[in-house]
């Protein structure tokens, strides 16, 4: 089957379709142009499904690429059959490709080779044939013995023959995809705790476990799998061996020869020796495959809404970076993100300056007219949470606050990154510029945060680099792509993430801009340097001139369609200046009423891309997130100890994982919402109803001071409960 033809069946799509995605990524578009700007030449499909696509046409891409390797390689070796190449054909993944290359593979030193040298070949055909029905095995093995080859005995020739039947059961591809279908469906993974490691008590659940590899969860694989890499534990595939070694028989026994028996020891030797092992290593490695991937997907999951939270506009914000002996470093931002003032206080052990603090906190949000405080939940974050809503008391004016996860924002502070945004400002102070700035507009600030440290992962450091890295970046440029970039104050943090763009071409757009002044238009940047016209083509869309001379600048129409999109103003009569004041909010039922496709002709674009440009019309400047629910400020605390079973309270969800969601109430510790107490429906998956940053309701249904544990619900309480709580 054509790659063509298989991705059209596999993402059921009109076959045009296929084929001019493959021809777009062909010619060097990006996913986020494809997805936004050539609607009509792929069905409106949006950019995680392009992804999807894209990866899976270069794995099958890949996979001819093997197949044609394997198929040379036994071709010079003499020895391609029309069997090998109708299984070549027919393999679908590049596990089944190297099962039939196997046999034909330039081994290293085995007991098989071994025996070919000793010339063993003729008699293990023999043996395996198992026609023989008269006389013994030893009396077709007599005329193998060859001292110098060191075949001294008919039992030396019988065991070399084995050793070489052993190796072709091994590798024979129909028995091993057959053998690893039935292990991955009735095998078992078995734990055994290595009791005297220092780490040994967090792996406690696994002491003397055991699971079907056909039901284990990917988070208990990858816990597993950490602890075997940190010897706290000792992990083996159990199978049935017996079962195991009839499988192997009945792929080459037949009864009734002289040679049966030791066809049969074979097939047991194989099993044991090659096979077994061979499939315990594949196992696993299936395991954590799915198990990487898994925690991958969850990753890319928790990221985009975490950078998508919407931005808190047009507000003074206050950062505060909690810590005890250094104390709390403070740093107030502009609407812009413009830093205006840094200082430390001290109202944490061991100085205990809270009054010292609380006027010097008073002062601040007086002087600069602060109006919230972003404070970080890191080292004492509680008591800061504590002083700052003491404080906040104590003034007239309405100031809130809000803790913010600070996962990453000391490596940040640290970085290279950090050093050139802030080069006078010490690795403390930088962070609370990010505690405040990632409160204000969360996409710009992370972008500059190596994903794996936001915190949103699981088991994110055991996973495939480059996998893991390659996933992220995707995530990362959508999200970038999909709210659009402020040409004009845009970092290059941001803007190397814009399609088209790189670190490159991100920072002379930087220093033109710096050298220039603001950009007047798109079609500037044409004029930086190794910007050229397919970069242009690419990023253009995605890049926004809040106050340029053309109001289209300001929207995610694409420059390609300027003409389109005047043409459309002009058929019902509207003018620039019409868009800049909002008086075209009849324009959709217009179009409605003179019919889409007709509307769409007349001005040469087809309904996707139409469509698209009037809800850019209706708002120029429009940012997606502003839809979303806002981040919940609060005025005062709360503490674990004033939680109590039943209570029903507000909180953000922090993190999904795959046995739950956990959800910050703002009592510094995140609680438990377990996957069977999130909806009274079966669900697959958290992620199938919840999200990083989503807003929700919760029931407390436990509380443990001691382990500093809180469980709750989301399930509707029965009338029963009601009545038992009430």
């Amino acid at each position: 089957m054509e790659i063509s033809e298989r991705l059209t069946q596999e993402f059921k799509l009109n076959p045009t379709y296929t084929a001019n995605i493959i021809k777009l990524i062909d010619d060097g578009n990006t996913i986020p142009f494809i997805a936004r700007y050539r609607k009509e030449m792929h069905g409106n499909l949006d950019d995680q499904i392009l992804r999807e696509f894209a990866d899976r046409l270069t794995y099958l891409r890949n996979l001819e690429k093997r197949k044609e390797e394997v198929r040379s390689s036994i071709a010079e070796q003499g020895k391609m059959s029309e069997e090998i190449e109708k299984a070549l054909a027919e393999a679908n993944t590049l596990t089944e490709v190297e099962d039939i290359y196997r046999p034909y593979k330039q081994k290293k030193k085995t007991r098989a080779t071994v025996a070919l040298a000793k010339g063993l070949e003729p008699l293990a055909d023999i043996v395996q044939a198992q026609n023989v029905t008269e006389g013994t095995a030893e009396d077709l093995a007599k005329p193998f013995i060859n001292e110098e080859k060191g075949v001294l005995t008919e039992k030396d020739a019988l065991d070399g023959a084995k050793d070489i039947i052993a190796e072709r059961i091994s590798d024979n591809a129909e028995l091993r995809k057959k053998l690893r279908k039935i292990f991955l469906k009735q095998a078992y993974i078995t734990t055994k705790l290595v009791e005297d490691k220092e780490n040994a008590k967090t792996y406690e659940m696994y002491k003397d476990y055991s699971e079907p590899v056909a039901e284990i969860k990917s988070h208990r694989v990858l816990a597993i799998n950490r602890g075997e890499a940190e010897e706290c534990l000792k992990v083996k595939i159990e199978f049935d061996k017996a079962f195991g070694i009839r499988i192997c028989e009945a792929s080459i026994v037949k009864e009734g020869s002289v040679t049966t028996y030791l066809v049969k020891e074979a097939a047991a030797d194989s099993y044991e020796r090659l096979i077994f092992p061979s499939m315990e290593r594949e196992v696993r490695a299936y395991l954590t495959d799915m198990a990487s991937e898994q925690a991958i997907k969850m990753f890319e999951v928790n990221l985009r809404p975490l950078l998508m939270q919407p931005p808190l506009k047009n507000k003074i914000v206050l950062g505060y970076d909690p810590a005890y002996r250094t104390g709390c470093k403070l740093a107030v931002v502009n609407q812009q993100g413009t830093v205006l003032y840094k200082t430390v206080i001290y109202p944490t052990p061991p100085h205990n300056k809270i009054e010292e603090s609380k006027k010097t906190l008073k002062a601040i949000i007086d002087k600069f007219n602060v109006e919230v405080i972003s404070i970080g939940n890191g080292t004492a974050s509680k008591e800061s949470e504590i002083f700052v809503a003491e404080t906040l008391k104590e003034i007239d004016k309405k100031v809130s606050y809000i803790v913010v996860s600070e996962a990453g924002a000391s490596v940040y502070s640290a970085s290279k990154l950090g050093a050139e945004e802030f080069p006078d400002y010490d690795v403390a102070e930088r962070s609370a510029v990010s505690i405040a700035r990632r409160l204000q507009d969360p996409l710009a600030e992370l972008i500059k945060i190596d994903p794996k440290s936001i915190g949103v992962g699981q088991y994110q450091h055991d996973m495939p680099e480059a996998r893991l890295d390659s996933v992220l970046e995707g995530v990362l440029e959508d999200c970038v792509n999909s709210v659009g970039v402020d040409l004009n104050t845009a970092s290059v943090s941001l803007l190397k993430y814009v399609a088209g763009l790189n670190a490159g071409t991100a920072k002379n757009i930087v220093k033109y801009r710096d050298e220039n002044g603001k950009f007047r238009s798109r079609k500037e940047i044409l004029k930086v340097s190794k910007l050229g016209e397919k970069a242009f083509e690419q990023c253009a869309g995605f890049l926004r001139i809040t106050d340029g001379d053309n109001i289209l600048d300001n929207t995610a129409v694409h420059p390609e369609s300027y003409a389109n999109a005047e043409k459309l103003l002009s058929l019902f009569g509207y003018t620039d200046d019409d868009v800049r004041a909002g008086n075209i909010k009849d324009l959709p039922q217009r179009i409605k009423e003179r019919g889409e496709k007709t509307v769409a002709e007349a001005c040469g674009m087809g309904i996707p891309t139409m469509n698209d440009i009037v809800s850019e019309l209706m708002k120029p400047g429009r940012d997606i997130r502003d839809s979303l629910p806002k981040p919940v400020l609060r005025e005062d605390i709360m503490s674990i100890d004033d939680l109590k079973v039943g209570m029903e309270l507000t909180g953000t969800v922090r993190n999904v994982a795959d046995f739950g969601v956990f959800v910050d109430l703002g009592v510094h510790q995140d609680g438990l919402v377990h996957i069977s107490e999130i909806t009274d429906k079966f669900i697959r998956h958290p992620s199938d109803v919840l999200k990083v940053g989503q807003v929700v309701k919760v029931r407390v249904i436990g509380v443990d001071k001691k382990r500093n544990r809180i469980a709750l619900s989301m399930k509707s309480p029965s009338a029963e409960k009601k009545a038992k709580n009430a």
